[in-house]
Parts: structure tokens; sequence; C-alpha cells
């Protein structure tokens, strides 16, 4: 009965292998969720899905296998009736109260239900609306949608209207979460997990339980042993284009930012505009009266660092490659110049470009910080772009 439901994971790219569908048959064969439709979802997601990315895969796979008995050929119904029979009946004796079992009743017990629902399946020739007998839509039929019967089984219908369904068998949505969706910050967080590197630091607040257990042996007597907590050890330095073009991507950007801050530990960061110059800023407020020079923060930060630029890259050529050509000052030395610099002293670099990708080579100055970093070195912003830069800052 579920083999239809193993295909459509692979149809839908989630890499799921034939020992973890046996897994799952054997969590159900073991009765962990089988009358229950949430614990059936999430029982089948923890075995089968094994990175968050997936889960929106996992989700639309879910909700095709399972979106409703109406979508499903009655031959198939019938063959795998069996299943939801039992299914009905646990969930009619665990939700149901006295009053509703006793209008079941009217109509003859769940048997009668069970049965009458089989037999109008084999009589019904199309979709009926309206009415009190067939299995339809809007009317006071026992089976189907959108209509009201105490003792309903609903089928095929978005959402329960009256919760009276003995069982909800219908489509399922689940809130994305995939590569190629709009980012988020949680998402974010899971795409920079990738940059980490694990040290212990500190003072000992850990519980060190292999080393508790090693000298508790030796000694013969317990004796507790601690550690400092393991953190990530990874240094960040971030630098944030602002304003001009870059004010369609505010909110993404601000994501991206909250997220980092959130996941590493060392981090600082600085703020430009366009191109890197002799000046950055924390506060952009005062980022004429309160500037950092460039020279001191390559001086202060050590290549041990990963440097990270966010920045659509968007501007007139002549401000990467001319002294002068800045749009808002005259700066004595070209932004290319600067860039290089950077690029020397941190070399895990890495540009995260917000603009789609699709539109980098209709843009001269991206193709030229393209040859100053490396073309593989600017990368969409997207879960998949930040998470192949993440592997490239790892490697250096």
């Amino acid at each position: 009965m579920f083999l239809p439901f193993f295909d459509n994971l692979r149809a839908a790219k989630v890499p799921v292998s034939l020992r973890e569908y046996l897994s799952f048959l054997e969590g159900m064969k073991a009765g962990l969720a089988t009358y229950d439709i949430d614990g059936f979802y999430y029982l089948a997601r923890t075995i089968m899905v094994k990175d968050e990315r997936h889960l929106d895969r996992f989700d639309r796979a879910f909700a095709h296998t399972f979106e409703g008995l109406e979508q499903i050929n009655v031959d198939d119904v019938l063959q795998a009736m069996d299943l939801p029979e039992d299914w009905l009946r646990k969930m009619a004796e665990k939700h149901l109260s006295e009053e509703e079992r006793a209008e079941i009743e009217a109509l003859g017990g769940f048997d009668k239900l069970m049965e009458t629902l089989k037999k109008r399946l084999e009589e019904q020739k199309g979709r009926h609306q309206g009415g009190n007998k067939w299995i339809g839509t809007a009317g006071t039929s026992p089976f189907g949608a959108y209509g009201y019967n105490p003792e309903g089984i609903r089928i095929g219908q978005s959402e329960s209207r009256h919760q009276r369904a003995v069982k909800v068998w219908d489509k399922r949505e689940f809130r994305n979460l995939d590569d190629t969706i709009e980012l988020g910050t949680r998402n974010i967080k899971v795409a920079l997990r990738r940059l980490r590197r694990w040290a212990r630091d500190g003072a000992a607040e850990e519980l060190d339980l292999d080393g508790t257990i090693r000298a508790t042996a030796e000694h013969g007597y317990l004796d507790v042993k601690t550690r400092p907590e393991r953190r990530n050890a990874v240094k960040v330095l971030l630098f944030l284009d602002v304003g001009g073009s870059m004010d369609p991507h505010i909110r993404v950007v601000e994501e991206l930012f909250s997220a980092a801050r959130a996941e590493f530990k060392h981090l600082e960061h600085y703020y430009f505009h366009n191109c890197l110059y002799e000046g950055v800023w924390k506060d952009n407020s005062r980022r004429w009266n309160e500037q950092t020079p460039t020279h001191e923060v390559l001086r202060t930060y050590g290549s041990d660092y990963k440097c990270i630029f966010v920045g659509d890259a968007s501007m007139s050529p002549y401000e990467i490659a001319y002294p002068g050509g800045a749009n808002e000052h005259m700066n004595p030395e070209a932004g290319q110049v600067w860039l290089e610099r950077a690029r020397d002293q941190w070399p895990a670099h890495l540009w995260i470009n917000p603009l789609e990708q699709r539109y980098w080579r209709y843009t001269q100055s991206i193709t030229m910080i393209q040859d100053i970093f490396g073309a593989d070195r600017m990368v969409p912003m997207t879960l998949q772009g930040i998470e192949q830069g993440m592997r490239l800052l790892t490697r250096g």
C-alpha cells in the first residue's frame, strides 16, 4: 500500500533509500502510528528525511500521495479498504463522544457505516453534488465533503468545517523549506552551520562523561570531570553593502546578518557602499564622521578570519577601476586596489550576491569583481549558494 508513497518520494528527489523505507514499514508494523495521521506523518518524515532542505519535497510527496480518496481510483480504494476501515474504527472509538456514537448507531452501527460506504463507492458512477445519499459534496450524506452529517466520513475536503468527520484523509499543507525558496533567518542558519570549526575554550562547565567514567574506574570512587563547552571557533569578518541599488535587498540582508550573529561567536562587521575604499563604518547614521580606516581593518584582523562581502556588485565600472570613480567622494585609490588587498589579506574570502544569478552577466561591474575574487568566489544569496560558499570558506 505504501509503495506509491515511496515512488513519489523518489520522484520528488527526496534521497530515501530502500533501507529507510523498510524501517518505515517496520515502524508501521510495530504500531507506532497506526491510528494517528499526525503521528504517521512525523514517523515517515523522521525516518525518510535526513536533511532539512528536503522537508518541502517530502511534504509535497506526502500531500500528493494522501491528498484525498476522491482522487484515487475506486478499485484501488476497495482493494486497500481494510486499513482505512480499521483506522476509522479506532479513530471513532478514540475521538467520538457518547452522543456522536449514539448518532452513528442510528445508521446501524459503525460496521453498517463502512458497509454503506463500500457499496456506494461501487454503485456511484460520477461526481454527485448535494443530496443525502450519494458520495459527493454540499449535502447531508454521511460520505463526502462540504456537507453536514454527524457520523460522516470526510473525503476530498481541504479543511474541517463542522469538526464532525470520523476521519480526515485529505491533502495536508506544510511549511516550505528548500534550497530554492526565498531565504529566511532560520533557513540561513541551517546553511551557515556548514562553516564550523569546533574548539573547547573558557571555563570548564560541561560534564565530561567519558572522562568521568574513566577516572571513576581508575580511582575506585566517583570522580566527576568537567571540560570547557565546545564552541564554533570560526572567525568571520563581514562587509555589508548598503544604500542605492541594495535598498530592495534590505530585508534578506538583515536576515543573513541576524543568522550570522547567532551562528558565529567571533563575528565582526563593517558597512561600505558599492565598493570597498579607504574607509568603512559600523553605524550608518554616522558614516561620514565615524569611519574606520580600511588599512586599520586590514592590520587588525588576521588571515585566519573568513572574509565575506555581501552586495549586489552593481555599480559603474569606474567605481572599481579608477581613482576618483566613487559616486559619493573622491577616492585616492581605485576600488579594485582595496578589493585586491582584502583578497590577499584574507585568503578565505567570499562574495554573496542577492541579485538573481541569471542577471549577473548583464552587469559589467559584477564580472569585474568576479575577476578579482574568482568566479567561484561569488555565490547567489540562496540556501544552495550560501552552502556552496561555506564549503569554499572551509577549504580556505
